[in-house]
């Protein structure tokens, strides 16, 4: 009796440490949504402090375009959007893990110029932007970033678009349409709050937040591949994201975050 308890309890070691070893060494390669950019860089290194063993390589660009190079068979692990209906969309066509989507924040959208700009957006936000003296206003790309789509609707919405409209310059993604501003090529932007509130920006230039209600919600969410290389790395990282630690960066950079 006490050898069968010996050999059943080394089973349940064995299969302990096959299940923490599935991500041992294993590199997770993510597709993530312009607007982490800056949340990503501060929690992949916490990240790694209680899972060295998981290397997590991070590739930033527009939703739209990665859905687009996701079903071309692009050879991503995770998927990070701005939008949860590209998660979705790809779950619908049999692409993902089955029961991997998950929501991770909403996004928000600033008015942002440079600190030396005489654009009053605190006290006027979007209506700063409709006077002769601004030229050019950056945005992403509305026909693939969710973060265009949703600063095209504020601008609607808060009757700013007609004045605003023929001065659009577009960025492949919200970060370039940030750069556009940031360099000098845009008078002003709106752009993603989290990439605003990153101590690289936040020294350069001012913002205002548009109001929610002026524009649909940026529900964010992400997906594992089902073409994924290492899923269960994939897993682990995404586990972290939505967990405690995850969390508390996502909230350092102005996402709000669904309920845990």
């Amino acid at each position: 009796m006490r050898g069968r308890g010996r050999a059943q309890r080394g089973g349940v070691v064995a299969a302990a440490l096959l299940c923490a070893g599935t991500a041992a060494g294993a590199e997770v390669s993510v597709a993530a949504a312009a607007d982490l950019k800056f949340a990503l860089d501060a929690a992949v290194p916490d990240f790694r402090k209680s899972r060295p063993d998981v290397d997590v390589k991070v590739t930033y660009g527009s939703s739209g375009s990665f859905f687009a190079q996701i079903e071309s068979g692009a050879p991503f692990d995770l998927f990070l959007s701005a939008d949860i209906d590209y998660p979705e969309k790809l779950a619908a066509r049999g692409l993902t893990v089955p029961g991997s989507e998950f929501l991770y924040a909403t996004g928000r959208i600033v008015v942002w110029v440079r600190k030396e700009s005489p654009l009053d957006v605190a006290g006027r936000g979007l209506s700063a932007l409709t006077g002769p003296s601004v030229k050019k206003v950056a945005i992403a790309n509305p026909r693939h970033a969710p973060y265009g789509r949703a600063a095209e609707a504020a601008l609607k919405s808060l009757g700013a678009w007609d004045a605003v409209r023929e001065k659009l310059v577009f960025g492949e993604n919200v970060a370039q349409a940030a750069q556009f501003v940031e360099s000098g090529a845009a008078d002003a932007g709106i752009v993603a709050l989290s990439l605003a509130l990153a101590p690289e920006m936040a020294v350069k230039g001012r913002w205002a937040e548009i109001p929610p209600s002026a524009h649909p919600p940026l529900r964010q969410g992400g997906v594992i591949l089902k073409s994924s290389a290492s899923p269960d790395a994939a897993k682990v990282f995404r586990d972290y994201l939505v967990g405690p630690a995850g969390r508390a960066v996502l909230a350092r950079y102005g996402f709000t975050l669904p309920s845990p």
